[in-house]
């Protein structure tokens, strides 16, 4: 199986550091929320490459290796070794205001008895950073680029985005967004080529990126982007909940997230290729979501006596003589989250994909139903996760994005009931396996929707 992470490159002269910080990142790194290895102790620890961005800052590729097999490619589940990028500090004395960034105190090497600190949460460290997106340049082997029809001002006041999520964002002045993706890997990230190929096309739903930076070395990798914020955009999972806590309606915003879904899709199948409807995509497609079902099964039992229900939508999908529609560039992470909405318009974020997939895997063309279905999955969670559960909710909002999406798109996936399944339940296995990680008190919810799919005809 293809390795993904990032490997060091020959002539690397890292032991010194490395001697100072092996320890810190070793008990650190597991701690973190971004961090892929959950449950896997860091069993070697190896730095790929150091760039001091300034005295005092140091940035860092560091490889780890866990205990495990390799798994890329099953649903949610992270390779054996990984590539994070790390921002540190590092100073004598840490002020009051830094104390909960500390990673700790060197003991040995050239760092001894000085305090190691994640510098994304320093605002000095911020703003310099932004200071380099701010101009076309290197440093070391970091590159950073920028569209030069925007201008970024200078001196904008960073701050910290607290929210769980896979990577680390700072927002500049309420203007700019910096995603700064912690686990790397080879190639360009879809956040980056994504929107900057809609923005070519004139399309304004997606925000389009205004700098980045990305490094040579071991490998090419993107590291980071650079986008508008939208200051006073609501995202939809908080929207979903408002509508759901004081009973309101919520088909007339999910007819018009329906309509920006298929607007994005239709742009995207003219910015990048698509591929003719296959008789063996379907097959292909189908042993693909068995083999992520299991490892989704031996991973998390309470899958167990579902499972031949659940392998019977992809039983179907398989049947089916060929593909539909032609597949193509789609979002792949696509849920209420992933939406922000602005007074009436929708605008749609993070083209990242899932995380714990290959990037090659996550630039491949695939069917737009994968995203209607991570939608249609995301109104499922809303709903579910406030008492009482209300699934008439959940079905009224899946009735009007497919409507939506149908009146742009001038098809309707719900014309496509197989494919449609398929893509839900292979949605809701990967929920599963994710909330069994990550958030066990979640667990419930995808399994009432593993529940419903397996039952179904």
């Amino acid at each position: 199986m293809a390795n993904t992470a990032l490997q060091r490159p020959s002539g690397l002269d890292t032991a010194p550091l490395f001697t100072s910080l092996a320890e810190l990142l070793r008990a650190w790194l597991p701690r973190q929320r971004w961090f892929a290895g959950k449950g896997r102790p860091v069993t070697d620890l190896t730095l790929l490459s150091t760039t001091e961005l300034y005295p005092g800052c140091l940035h860092l590729l560091v490889r780890t290796e866990h205990l495990g097999p390799p798994a890329h490619g099953t649903a949610g589940t992270p390779a054996a070794e990984d590539c994070y990028q790390l921002l540190l500090g590092v100073r004598e004395t840490l002020p009051p205001r830094l104390a909960h960034a500390v990673i700790g105190r060197a003991s040995a090497g050239p760092l001894a008895d000085l305090t190691v600190y994640d510098a994304f949460h320093d605002p000095k460290a911020a703003g310099l950073l932004l200071e380099r997106l701010r101009r076309s340049g290197t440093a070391g082997p970091l590159r950073f680029e920028r569209d030069p029809r925007v201008t970024v001002p200078s001196g904008l006041t960073p701050r910290l985005l607290d929210a769980e999520q896979s990577n680390t964002s700072l927002v500049y002045g309420d203007a700019f967004i910096l995603k700064v993706f912690r686990r790397v890997q080879p190639g360009i990230n879809p956040d980056l080529e994504v929107p900057r190929a809609l923005a070519r096309q004139g399309c304004t739903r997606v925000p389009a990126p205004a700098a980045w930076f990305h490094t040579s070395e071991p490998q090419e990798a993107t590291l980071g982007v650079l986008q508008p914020y939208l200051r006073d955009a609501a995202d939809g999972w908080a929207l979903a909940l408002e509508s759901l806590g004081s009973r309101q309606d919520f088909t007339g915003e999910a007819y018009e997230l329906g309509r920006a879904t298929a607007e994005v899709h239709l742009t995207l199948g003219t910015a990048f290729p698509v591929d003719a409807p296959s008789p063996y995509r379907n097959q292909r497609l189908a042993e693909a979501m068995h083999g992520r079902l299991d490892a989704a099964v031996r991973s998390v039992p309470e899958l167990r006596p579902h499972a031949a229900g659940l392998r019977s939508a992809f039983d179907a999908l398989a049947a089916l003589d060929s593909a539909v529609r032609p597949a193509q560039r789609i979002h792949g992470d696509l849920h209420l989250g992933q939406v922000l909405r602005a007074g009436q318009r929708w605008s749609v974020i993070d083209f990242e994909g899932e995380p714990a997939r290959p990037i090659s895997e996550r630039r491949r063309v695939q069917s737009p139903v994968r995203d209607v279905a991570g939608m249609l999955r995301s109104f499922d969670y809303a709903a579910r996760s406030r008492q009482p559960w209300r699934p008439e909710w959940a079905e009224r909002c899946r009735e009007a994005f497919c409507s939506g999406y149908a009146a742009a798109a001038a098809w309707d996936p719900r014309e496509e009931p197989e494919l449609l399944r398929a893509y839900e339940t292979d949605r809701a296995v990967y929920e599963v396996l994710y909330e069994a990680r990550h958030r066990p008190d979640w667990l419930p919810v995808p399994m009432a929707a593993v529940g419903r799919l397996a039952d179904r005809p």
